[in-house]
């Protein structure tokens, strides 16, 4: 069975797991019938993108984020509206929270991560907002009202060890020193530029290496392999994804 190998830059990472993420059938159908609520988040902002077919000022579409403790390049503070289709449509007299409480069994919420255990089809959400933040004000009507939760995330955040477990020592309830996010558990379909391959190319793909220097920093060698045909597909894919800019870059 034909093979390739490639890596990808964790912007690189982030365009692929949206363009899969905007192609997902239930995905489509939400926006041709229902309602996709897109949370924000750095991978979401690619996620808009490649929905709304247009570009935006991605900075803009973040809410909590990891940056250097020291010497980070200032970022604007400044917030685009959260993305809210209905019916294909722009909602901008709701929020992703509000939006969240009106949600059916045909609708789709699109909730990031900040940490992934990929053997598990596990990931986490940190939460820094005393009242639950997006996903503690969301998780709840999603689950009870039998709405679609997609949970993109890049390779880049996988961690070692059980989640659940790591949780509990996170949410515990011992005394903490300064200040620290609590992590969540998230429930939604796990989308990594795994199952972005297997979905946009038709190959099987597995991680086979990660890291990286003088901007490959983050960055995931991946593994493909199917017919000749899709293993070309995928890398013409990957061919128009190569030299995505850093997300702030």
């Amino acid at each position: 069975m034909p093979k390739a190998a490639f890596h990808l830059t964790v912007s690189e990472g982030k365009r692929l797991v949206a363009k899969a993420v905007a192609a997902m059938p239930e995905v489509r159908r939400a926006i041709e019938n229902g309602t996709v609520v897109i949370c924000k988040g750095s991978t979401n902002a690619y996620v808009v993108e490649e929905v709304l077919g247009e570009t935006i000022d991605k900075p803009m579409y973040l809410t909590g984020n990891t940056q250097p403790s020291r010497g980070a390049a200032p970022m604007t503070s400044a917030r685009l509206p959260d993305v809210v289709l209905e019916r294909g449509q722009r909602r901008d007299d709701v929020t992703a929270i509000e939006a969240a409480a009106d949600l059916k069994p045909e609708d789709v919420l699109i909730k990031g991560a900040n940490a992934l255990s990929p053997d598990r089809r596990m990931a986490g959400v940190l939460v820094g907002d005393p009242t639950g933040g997006t996903v503690g004000n969301t998780a709840g009507h999603v689950i009870g009202k039998g709405a679609t939760q997609i949970t993109p995330v890049g390779l880049e955040k996988t961690i070692g060890g059980d989640l659940w477990e790591i949780a509990s020592r996170v949410n515990g309830d011992e005394p903490v020193v300064g200040s620290m996010p609590r992590l969540w558990i998230s429930q939604g379909q796990i989308v990594t530029e795994i199952e972005a391959l297997e979905l946009l190319a038709g190959v099987e793909a597995a991680a086979m290496s990660a890291g990286g220097i003088n901007g490959a920093e983050g960055s995931t060698w991946l593994l493909v392999s199917g017919a000749e045909k899709a293993v070309g597909s995928c890398l013409t894919l990957i061919d128009g994804i190569l030299g995505e800019p850093a997300f702030a870059g």
